[in-house]
């Protein structure tokens, strides 16, 4: 309880700041630095676009850290392992429970370490699979099919997750997508310009409707 409320205090305490973005570091082994161009670029596209003052360098905040509390809008990807500690689950789960918003792009490989790890955030909440007439998917562009296909791998259709608390997406869990390498430098994967954009696009709706619930 002290813990909540020490995190509520600061939350309203930060309330002053802009909206601002930073990459989450979890621990377990898995590369949470992955795609290290894509979030600064996601930020100029969303300040250029839809009117965001986003600061153009994300900050880094570990999941345990009080600091996640300056942020509106918390970035996770990665390939491998996640692992939450019980202290980090609890910082995570009240700033979720506070107002704060957690994107989770799997970068190919992370469903099944991540359904695992958000158990112990929320252990009585399953994710959902958001349809695509989900407000999210034409908040600013309009993806009619929900969640945009960026690279193959396995053929899988893309898919977005979500967990709600109090009818509010509080987790949005991107699979089969790889929005974050769309958003990552051009020649880091020589994506054609219509796919990066369609990446883009997709990434400004989330951060907008994070911003706006």
């Amino acid at each position: 309880m002290k813990q909540l409320i020490t995190s509520l205090l600061l939350l309203i305490s930060c309330s002053i700041f802009a909206q601002e973005i930073a990459v989450l570091k979890y621990k377990g082994g898995g590369d949470w630095y992955g795609n290290p161009t894509a979030l600064p670029n996601l930020i100029q596209f969303c300040n250029t676009n839809i009117n965001t003052k986003i600061n153009e360098k994300p900050e880094t905040v570990e999941a345990g850290s009080i600091d996640i509390f300056q942020y509106a809008f918390i970035h996770m990807t990665g390939h491998g392992n996640v692992y939450f500690s019980d202290a980090d689950a609890e910082n995570l789960r009240n700033y979720l429970l506070s107002g704060g918003f957690l994107h989770i792009d799997d970068n190919y490989g992370m469903k099944p370490y991540v359904t695992e790890a958000l158990k112990t955030v929320f252990p009585n909440t399953d994710m959902i699979e958001l349809p695509a007439n989900h407000p999210i998917f034409n908040t600013v562009y309009n993806f009619p099919e929900g969640l945009p296909k960026i690279h193959e791998h396995d053929g899988k259709r893309p898919q977005a997750f979500g967990i709600f608390q109090e009818n509010r997406l509080v987790v949005l869990f991107t699979v089969e997508s790889d929005l974050g390498d769309g958003w990552e430098d051009e020649v880091i994967h020589n994506d054609p310009p219509e796919v990066r954009e369609k990446a883009l696009k997709m990434g400004a709706n989330i951060i907008k409707y994070a911003f706006e619930h």
